[in-house]
């Protein structure tokens, strides 16, 4: 609904003058020339307002020009229709309704730019300047450039790398803390007795911290070591019927003396024929019959020419023990006597000779406990050259 406010603003606003009748084309005179001569008047100086147009009234406003479609330019359609251009170099032409981008001038005295040959490659989009007016430059979608695949790349590897590394810690540290498999060291245990060097098995010295009566340190010295053979002949006849059953491989030997040379020791180690089951079967045999504890079944010592053992025989025979090992194929034993010769009529089992208050003469004078505790470390090396655990072995009593 229009109101007389309306109408009273319409009549204040000025109307154009009307417009001038079109008049006809003039022709040119005879003999004239068809281009118009070049003016001579001097340009205007700047500032200076541009002269009026002959087809717009003064003081009419020029019309605002129509927004230039610049997103026609970016659609598929028009990247499509034009490439044939952009991969020659020549440039999309104009959309539509666009008018064509003026040629820049150049200054006088300015030296012409070469033209650019026609098979030249396009500059790339980094170091082509932007056209004023034109479209922005926008990157390509879905493209990572090459920094971002090297970063990329550079990520992945550091993960694997990292990954790796904590994977390998983690594996050296669960093997480290695994236990060894009880097959293989088993089977290992059987081939000690010529894989590793006599020193090792026997060893020249061996320390018994607290392995003496009352708690007191012992020293043993190595003083002889049999020749490594079958079993045949090595024990009492009743202690051989005994280990028959497991088999003979070889029989080590090694004899010792302690610190005061008052008394020797001969440690054996048998390498026995038998499986698992079958030391473990040997092993309750000998602690359900109390085999370990009967003196017909002592063993044998040796006794070596020109040491102090060389009168150690059956009859010098004062304490021993016997350790049925399961976890290798061993049978490990100690016998000891006194290093003068004398002979002893009531032998004692290790075990019974170290027990705490113990007073027989085999517990007064250490011999239970140099029996003791070298069978107990003889074991022990036993186990670490098959790549056991190490441990105590109780006495098959």
């Amino acid at each position: 609904m229009s109101t007389d406010a309306e109408f009273a603003d319409a009549r204040r606003i000025p109307q154009p003058p009307p417009q001038p009748p079109p008049q006809p084309p003039r022709r040119p005179a005879p003999g004239a020339p068809s281009v118009p001569p070049r003016p001579t008047a001097p340009p205007s100086a700047a500032g200076d307002p541009p002269p009026p147009r002959p087809d717009r009234a003064p003081g009419v406003p020029a019309p605002a020009a129509p927004p230039r479609p610049d997103a026609f330019r970016d659609t598929a359609a028009f990247h499509l229709a034009h490439s044939q251009d952009l991969w020659s170099g020549r440039g999309a032409p104009p959309a539509t309704g666009e008018p064509a981008p003026a040629t820049p001038r150049t200054a006088p005295g300015t030296p012409a730019r070469p033209p650019r040959p026609p098979w030249s490659a396009p500059l790339p989009p980094q170091a082509a300047a932007p056209v004023p007016g034109g479209p922005a430059h926008r990157p390509a979608a879905g493209r990572p450039g090459a920094r971002t695949l090297a970063a990329a790349a550079c990520l992945v590897l550091g993960v694997g790398l990292i990954g790796g590394a904590a994977a390998g810690s983690w594996l050296t540290d669960e093997a480290a803390g695994a236990t060894p498999d009880a097959a293989a060291t088993f089977a290992r245990g059987r081939d000690v007795w010529h894989s590793t060097p006599v020193d090792t098995l026997f060893p020249r010295t061996v320390d018994g911290f607290g392995a003496g009566p009352g708690g007191a340190d012992r020293t043993w010295s190595r003083i002889a070591v049999a020749p490594d053979g079958g079993c045949a002949g090595a024990y009492d006849p009743k202690l051989a019927e005994a280990l028959a059953r497991a088999g003979c491989v070889r029989l080590l030997r090694a004899t010792y003396v302690d610190a005061t040379r008052s008394s020797v020791i001969t440690v054996g180690a048998q390498i026995t024929k038998a499986d698992q089951p079958g030391m473990a079967a040997l092993n309750t045999r000998f602690s359900t019959g109390n085999l370990g504890a009967r003196t017909d079944l002592m063993p044998l010592p040796y006794a070596a020419r020109d040491t102090p053992a060389r009168d150690f025989g059956r009859a010098q025979r004062v304490s021993w023990t016997v350790r049925v090992l399961t976890d290798i194929p061993v049978v490990v034993y100690a016998v000891s006597g006194f290093a003068d010769g004398r002979p002893f009529d009531r032998p004692q089992p290790a075990e019974a000779a170290t027990r705490p208050g113990a007073t027989t003469a085999p517990a007064e004078s250490g011999l239970g406990h140099d029996a003791k505790g070298l069978a107990d470390r003889i074991g022990t090396d036993f186990r670490k050259a098959a790549g056991g655990a190490p441990r105590t072995t109780k006495a098959s009593s």
